[in-house]
């Protein structure tokens, strides 16, 4: 690629901030200037820090939780269902 044009393309590592879980990837991400650094397996990366990753998603997590587990015409019925 022509580095004029296009982003430098390296490894960096991403941090979930909330568990701590640290994994390698590529991104253009790693031409930030950027001081914060993350050793993983004795070699040295750009670190970003995410909010949520896989790691701490609830759906990936098995923790989601389901706000309407009622069809809308059987709450429909249960509220207004009795009326005549």
């Amino acid at each position: 690629m022509k580095p004029p044009i296009h982003p430098y393309y390296g490894p960096v590592a991403f941090r979930d901030r909330g568990t701590g879980h640290v994994f390698v990837t590529r991104s253009t991400l790693a031409g930030r200037d950027s001081d914060a650094r993350v050793e993983v397996d004795g070699v040295s990366y750009p670190v970003v820090d995410v909010d949520v990753s896989s790691d701490s998603h609830p759906f990936w997590t098995g923790t989601a939780r389901t706000l309407d587990s009622e069809g809308r015409v059987e709450k429909f019925q249960r509220r207004y269902g009795g009326r005549a």
